[in-house]
């Protein structure tokens, strides 16, 4: 089960490329590619962490808001855009699954992690899948699908490949500057 330490490996300064569909719920459409950076910072001494995206391509930002639920063991991820103000519904999950060594980075750390919630996507009811993969100090992949039949089929619609800059190959610990 999870941590409080499982997104540990995301505090820091991240270069990010997108990978997305022009059309959600489209299996059809056609993806469109582009850059971002973001930064995470711990709170709660690793119990959560937040983030702000910017992504100049999409004219807006977004923020993350992670907390780690003790007695659940589970993480509510809670996503917000500068497009909207809105506070979307949380997926939640964990990394790894009890004896799945298939998740497990070899040091103890599992590296995959699966979060799940209910939303609506343009007037539609839509089940919402996050999924962290490839999970290291300099990489990560998050990718985002969403099914429209309750989790039988899903279509992945956004990816993201996280890489650190160069110049900042180490993890950022503390809160921001004022």
């Amino acid at each position: 089960m999870s941590s409080p330490h499982d997104f540990d490996f995301l505090h820091g300064e991240w270069e990010v490329r997108h990978r997305r569909r022009t059309d959600f719920l489209d299996a059809g459409s056609e993806w469109e590619e582009f850059p971002s950076t973001t930064r995470c910072w711990p709170l709660f001494d690793g119990a959560a962490n937040i983030d702000e995206i910017d992504m100049p391509h999409l004219g807006a930002k977004g923020l993350t808001l992670r907390l780690f639920d003790r007695e659940s063991r589970r993480w509510s991820l809670n996503w917000s855009s500068s497009s909207s103000g809105r506070l979307f519904p949380p997926v939640i999950g964990c990394f790894g699954d009890d004896g799945d060594s298939r998740t497990d980075s070899g040091d103890g750390r599992r590296d995959r992690g699966e979060f799940y919630g209910d939303d609506t996507h343009e007037g539609k009811d839509v089940r919402a899948r996050f999924v962290w993969s490839g999970v290291s100090e300099t990489s990560a992949r998050w990718e985002q699908a969403f099914s429209l039949d309750g989790g039988e089929t899903w279509l992945t619609n956004w990816v993201m490949d996280f890489t650190r800059p160069e110049t900042n190959q180490e993890p950022v610990s503390g809160t921001p500057a004022a």
